[in-house]
């Protein structure tokens, strides 16, 4: 990439404060800035660096005012958080190259349906009347098993596994070595002391818009349909189990996990390594802190929980300030 200060400003609709035609080809953190980069300043805790970054360009909110002189070129913006992130992603958009190829070393069965412009990596396996949207990506080493559907804009990154019958959205990212559609954990206790594998029929569906990722497991139904919802983002090393259905733009942070049949609303929020026990129904736009285990409904919706056993986070505070004092007797 190779900007000006003032192309800048006419992408994000900004203002310069400062030298329009200094020129910047990366990006890097304001506290680690160097010449030829850009950054930006939106939380208040690092306006110290403002002044000592080496960055040529920081995009900065409209209503900032700098109290020492500032050497970088300033794009003034409304929000400079959200304007770094459509930067991001309009450099992202001009790196992406939408042309047909298919690697020597892959294999698409006949009967499979690929699209314009899709990509097919090396050693990467399309199934028998699977298919695939226009403008897709499938990297190298990807295995997408037979009667997968797969729309268009999507990225599959490297090592990703699609097992058969998996229908994936449009516009989705699975990163390397995601596992879709694998057996759900299920098996039956026998008298002798022995285990019975109970079968998984069903399949997994991901909805538009959603990121999963890498060595994240999202496990196929017993029955009926695993569901990720629209807009859904899940961090790396996470679980999702057989018939958890995920409710529209819910976030998950590493290492979590949902145990089987469990329900988790809209505009949910998961801290990393939570565990959600199964068969349960969390309501829309609850939150759990890091580390948190649920092993109850959680009906009332809008409310934050912390701990082991989930309890309301407020009365984790609480609980835990009391521990502490006891602690110091």
């Amino acid at each position: 990439m190779e900007f000006k200060a003032k192309e800048i400003a006419e992408i994000l609709g900004g203002t310069v404060d400062g030298n329009p035609e200094v020129t910047v080809t990366s990006f890097a953190r304001i506290e680690s800035g160097k010449p030829g980069t850009i950054s930006f300043f939106a939380n208040p805790k690092y306006e110290q660096y403002v002044y000592t970054s080496k960055a040529d360009v920081i995009i900065v909110n409209r209503s900032f005012e700098p109290k020492e002189p500032v050497q970088a070129t300033m794009v003034r913006v409304d929000d400079a958080y959200a304007a770094v992130a459509a930067l991001l992603d309009y450099v992202t958009a001009k790196k992406r190259s939408y042309k047909r190829y298919r690697g020597c070393h892959s294999k698409v069965r006949w009967s499979a349906k690929v699209g314009k412009k899709v990509y097919v990596g090396d050693f990467a396996y399309v199934g028998k009347h699977s298919q695939i949207g226009d403008y897709t990506k499938i990297y190298e080493h990807v295995y997408i098993g037979d009667d997968v559907r797969i729309g268009s804009h999507c990225i599959i990154y490297p090592g990703v596994r699609i097992y058969p019958g998996c229908v994936i959205g449009n516009n989705v990212i699975l990163h390397a070595n995601a596992v879709i559609g694998a057996d759900g954990f299920g098996f039956a206790p026998l008298e002798d002391g022995t285990w019975k594998k109970i079968e998984h029929t069903g399949n997994v569906i991901i909805e538009d818009d959603v990121e999963i990722g890498a060595n994240t497991c999202v496990d196929k139904s017993q029955m009926g349909s695993t569901i990720v919802r629209q807009g859904v983002k899940i961090d790396n090393l996470c679980q999702i189990a057989h018939n958890v259905e995920v409710g529209p733009n819910t976030v998950m942070a590493a290492m979590s996990g949902i145990a089987g049949s469990t329900k988790v609303g809209e505009h949910c929020i998961l801290g990393g390594q939570v565990g959600i026990a199964g068969h349960l129904t969390v309501a829309d736009n609850t939150s759990f802190g890091a580390q948190t285990g649920l092993i109850s409904n959680v009906k009332e919706p809008g409310n934050a929980y912390f701990g082991t056993p989930a309890i309301p986070y407020m009365e984790y505070m609480r609980s835990y300030a009391a521990f502490k004092k006891a602690g110091k007797k």
